[in-house]
């Protein structure tokens, strides 16, 4: 009896296959898989400002400002891309998170660099971010409560300050404040001045109440600790929008469903000090970025009027 043929057929191979060997002369006259994208074709960083010192960019939401050990999957880090659009070797100045946007600062010489990072750590350089917030705070405040440093999985199992980077002012200025006895670290003083410039209540329901609350902040650290900001509004019960950290799921999932957000909605957007070379003030002021800019308009909140 002739056999049936089988119902299940396969058009692809399902074992492993073994492409034969190829010559350079054979392979010239294949089509070539894309190589990487050329300096040219890259996005680049816009620059806000320039001189023969200091360089400031307009740092994107997602982007690190540095090589890190606990993102090791990363290629794409604001020192590099800055360094190869320039052409030319940036010192950081100071830290923005991951998440954050707005204005970033280098100095283009390591002595510049320096005396930047003292500026940073004596609080001489005026900061102001905008933030959207859970909740209704007061229209201004203070928030003066001290911060613990918390180290990140690399640093706990290296030491403070690992990682490949230069030190940053947020490393240097908890130092080495521990207690003797217990080795524990020992809160620093920490102050963040606020301003409410909007409010909203949207008709969805998040957790127990039938309707939800956010407010537009403006921010003031008037010391600089790791994740200030970030950790101050939650102690106020009032944390930003997007934090996956220090903020509330719920409400971050109701903002990518609404505005598709997926980005911390924290942007540093002014830097006020003097010029480290010529002592000459110098203000660097950076617009909303794109994504955080979308948002303010759906909940209804004028860009124009409020920078």
């Amino acid at each position: 009896m002739r056999k049936r043929p089988s119902r299940s057929l396969s058009f692809f191979p399902t074992l492993p296959f073994r492409a034969p060997f190829l010559t350079a002369d054979v392979l010239t006259g294949l089509p070539q898989p894309p190589g990487p994208p050329s300096p040219q074709t890259r996005r680049m960083l816009d620059i806000l400002y320039r001189d023969d010192w200091l360089v400031a960019i307009h740092k994107p939401s997602g982007l690190l400002v540095h090589r890190s050990p606990i993102a090791a999957h990363e290629e794409r880090f604001a020192v590099q891309l800055l360094r190869d659009q320039i052409g030319r070797r940036v010192y950081p100045a100071h830290r923005l998170d991951r998440g954050t946007s707005g204005v970033l600062l280098f100095a283009l010489e390591r002595e510049v660099a320096r005396t930047l990072a003292q500026r940073f750590e004596s609080q001489a350089v005026d900061k102001r971010y905008l933030a959207i917030v859970r909740g209704h705070p007061p229209e201004h405040g203070l928030i003066d409560h001290a911060l613990v440093r918390r180290l990140d999985p690399v640093e706990l199992s290296r030491g403070k300050g690992a990682g490949a980077r230069d030190a940053l002012p947020e490393d240097l200025d908890e130092g080495d404040s521990t207690n003797a006895a217990t080795q524990e670290p020992v809160a620093q003083p920490a102050r963040t001045r606020f301003r409410r410039l909007a409010t909203v209540e949207l008709p969805h329901a998040v957790d127990r109440y039938p309707s939800s609350r956010y407010a537009l902040l403006e921010l003031f650290p008037e010391s600089g600790r790791r994740h200030q900001l970030r950790r101050h509004l939650k102690h106020i019960a009032h944390p930003i929008i997007g934090d996956a950290t220090y903020g509330k799921g719920r409400h971050n999932r109701l903002f990518q469903d609404l505005f598709g957000s997926h980005r911390l909605l924290l942007a540093c957007t002014r830097l006020a000090l003097a010029h480290p070379v010529t002592e000459a003030p110098l203000e660097i002021v950076a617009p909303v970025a794109e994504d955080f800019a979308s948002v303010l308009e759906g909940l209804g909140w004028q860009l124009e009027s409020r920078i």
